[in-house]
């Protein structure tokens, strides 16, 4: 693996601004996921956003986190404590975020403002360390309207961009990965569940955004906006 250029690092701090700008987005946005889930769904969506917002903040009053694994800790736990298929699926998925740069020893000084940050690479390892392990409990595949539409596109984008040209910053890549997530989840409306409970719908799922591929396009402009500062995650493209 080559070096990482400081562009291609993620900024102290990343743990922290990327899960509390994803909070407030799925919140924002939890209303549409739950309409979304509604017209092609059993429509527990949004209310199972909302229960995992709300354990999330229940564990950082608990125990306020101090690094990057502590913040994706607190966030997967919170969803692993909702119920139905997304909880544990999107927990798990979490989780193996956790553990971005752990193999290399990123995770440093657990005090530090810094600790445990990845690099943009590590990141993306870690995405697609989710991505298999929903693949493998989920058994969807992509272009099976879930979430797997949105992810997998994102982290080819992002490995892509990391790969082409040494000069591209890890914001940047973000940018691509967050395009490449949105198009691959506004794409499933155009297509037929074949897992999940909007399989049993048929073809009414069909016109539909998959909320589950929507709220993952979420994630990975949290994720950008986490990097770049602005804390401001992109979801009107949603209704």
């Amino acid at each position: 693996m080559t070096e990482q250029t400081p562009s291609r690092t993620l900024p102290a701090g990343f743990g922290r601004a990327f899960v509390l700008t994803l909070r407030e987005a799925l919140e924002g946005a939890a209303d549409d996921l739950g309409d979304l889930d509604r017209r092609a769904g059993d429509g527990d969506f949004g209310t199972n956003v909302r229960t995992a917002m709300k354990h999330f903040d229940e564990n950082l009053e608990a125990d306020e986190p101090s690094s990057y694994r502590e913040y994706l800790t607190a966030l997967y736990m919170a969803w692993l404590g909702v119920g139905g298929t997304s909880g544990p699926l999107f927990g798990m998925f979490f989780r193996d975020l956790a553990k971005a740069g752990e193999e290399s020893g990123a995770e440093g000084d657990a005090g530090a403002a810094d600790a445990g940050v990845p690099t943009a690479a590590q990141f993306a390892d870690a995405l697609a360390a989710g991505q298999a392990t929903v693949q493998r409990y989920g058994e969807a595949k992509v272009g099976d309207k879930t979430m797997i539409d949105s992810l997998d596109p994102a982290v080819a984008a992002l490995r892509a961009a990391l790969e082409a040209d040494p000069e591209t910053s890890a914001v940047e890549a973000l940018f691509a990965a967050e395009d490449a997530a949105v198009a691959g989840a506004t794409a499933t409306a155009q297509t037929t569940a074949r897992r999940g409970r909007a399989s049993y719908v048929g073809d009414a799922s069909k016109g539909v955004i998959d909320p589950g591929s929507a709220a993952m396009a979420i994630v990975i402009s949290s994720a950008r906006a986490g990097a770049d500062g602005s804390g401001v995650a992109h979801f009107g493209w949603i209704a």
